[in-house]
């Protein structure tokens, strides 16, 4: 069953066309139904000065609670603030929620109601692109996405130029003076958009438009208003953005280096603060994830992480961190390590060392493998005899003799050895250790000094 109607109303009101198909009746509230500042089925429809009609409650608060003078859409200054109800609309909504108005036709078919989801979208798409009240369209928006069951609203949202629409509002953050809860709000709720968009797109076999989604969020301005939103959104929100970066570094070879992308050392003390926040342990997490993804590919990043402070948080974390924490922040400690500006931070810290012994053969063996790679590299790098002393005092020297005895070989193993073959001459004058223990790196000492003199 199709409705046409045509009216022409007074007072500068346009022409209204309206046209109701069952399909819409069963799924959706038509377009026009629809306020363009709530989002919500009009109850007591009225039309402004523009021609546009609003619903009553939305459009009196925007004019005498926010003391607003233009029209919310239009943004076309106000002549005058009648409000002339618009009779023929409200009859028409209420005709559309009366149950009379249900046919006894036959389903429409998936093809119908595809096209009107996609038309559907399209509306939303306009109404979140041009009006200043972004926030309840973008719900609708995001709820869109999540009740269909396949991917397919996934693919017409990338189709329909959605992304680029979401990357728009989220640069409005910029020129915001961290007052206007407005745009913060629609911000949130991009984010929470683009969240669940990116969570699939990287399932989907279209790798055209993985490219066109991930070559957006890249843009300097969208990077540069994620580690805004990092900094003062909401527990959630945080935890969206964190996925996107994730998939970021993942999936791309974005430049974490460059000013705009991290604003300085801002953003790796973002993710540090986020690593270090104990209430939240799935931000954390996630935080340590980004960091892990970013500081495997650049060692340009690790520097600006160590800038940042990154050695000295991941040490005072450690000794309380449980076996995930701890193996992830290990694997951090050792990427760090591997620069030379991480290993003095590690050295020079006053826990450095211990806060790493103690994990190995406690936390895991994944814990204890991680371990014993950075102990290898400050010994190598750093073998003076105040670290060395330190090893042996905080107990470290004594897990390496431990992991001497573990039966059949191992990279972990061979570094071990390693290490007894270049220090062992200064750990073995200390007095806390056994005739056992003596003896063994004795040993070591020995067949070391039998190579060099067969060599």
């Amino acid at each position: 069953m199709n409705v046409l109607l045509s009216t022409s109303s007074q007072n500068k009101t346009n022409c209204l066309i309206i046209i109701i198909t069952s399909t819409a009746m069963e799924e959706y509230p038509p377009h026009h139904f629809l306020c363009p500042i709530s989002r919500e089925v009009m109850k007591e429809p009225v039309t402004i000065f523009s021609g546009v009609t609003y619903d009553r409650t939305s459009i009196e608060k925007w004019f005498f609670t926010y003391k607003k003078k233009t029209c919310p859409t239009t943004m076309q200054k106000a002549s005058d603030f009648t409000l002339t109800p618009n009779h023929t609309l409200n009859r028409l909504i209420l005709s559309w929620q009366s149950p009379n108005t249900t046919t006894t036709t036959s389903s429409p078919s998936s093809s119908n109601s595809s096209n009107y989801k996609h038309e559907h979208m399209v509306e939303l798409l306009k109404a979140i692109d041009s009006s200043p009240f972004k926030v309840r369209s973008l719900k609708e928006m995001r709820s869109l996405l999540q009740i269909d069951g396949d991917e397919a609203a996934k693919s017409d949202f990338i189709k329909s130029n959605g992304v680029q629409i979401l990357c728009k509002i989220l640069t409005q953050i910029l020129f915001s003076d961290g007052s206007d809860f407005v745009t913060f709000r629609a911000c949130e709720e991009a984010i929470a958009v683009l969240y669940q968009l990116v969570s699939v797109v990287v399932l989907l076999s279209e790798k055209e438009e993985e490219h066109q989604v991930f070559d957006l969020l890249s843009q300097p301005d969208t990077m540069r208003s994620m580690v805004t939103m990092l900094q003062k959104a909401s527990a959630d929100t945080r935890l969206h953005t964190l996925s996107i970066l994730r998939n970021i570094a993942k999936k791309t070879n974005y430049d974490w280096n460059s000013d705009h992308a991290s604003q300085g050392t801002d953003f790796f003390k973002s993710l540090l603060e986020l690593v270090s926040d104990q209430i939240s342990t799935k931000a954390s997490s996630s935080a340590l994830e980004v960091l892990i993804e970013i500081l495997s590919k650049s060692k340009k990043s690790r520097l600006r992480a160590i800038e940042a402070g990154a050695v000295c948080v991941l040490i005072e974390l450690l000794p309380e961190s449980n076996r995930s924490r701890c193996e992830k922040m290990l694997y951090l400690t050792k990427l760090l390590c591997e620069c030379a500006e991480g290993r003095t931070e590690l050295v020079e810290h006053g826990m450095g060392i211990a806060a790493v012994s103690k994990k190995m053969l406690e936390a895991s063996r994944t814990a204890t493998k991680v371990g014993v790679k950075v102990l290898s590299l400050v010994c190598s790098f750093h073998g003076n005899e105040k670290v060395l002393e330190e090893m042996v005092m905080c107990g470290a020297v004594k897990k390496l003799v431990a992991l001497l005895h573990i039966d059949g070989r191992s990279s972990t193993k061979d570094k071990v050895v390693k290490m007894f073959k270049l220090h062992a001459n200064s750990w073995k004058r200390y007095p806390c250790f056994s005739t056992h223990y003596n003896q063994y790196l004795g040993l070591l000492v020995n067949t070391n000094d039998n190579n060099h003199h067969i060599q």
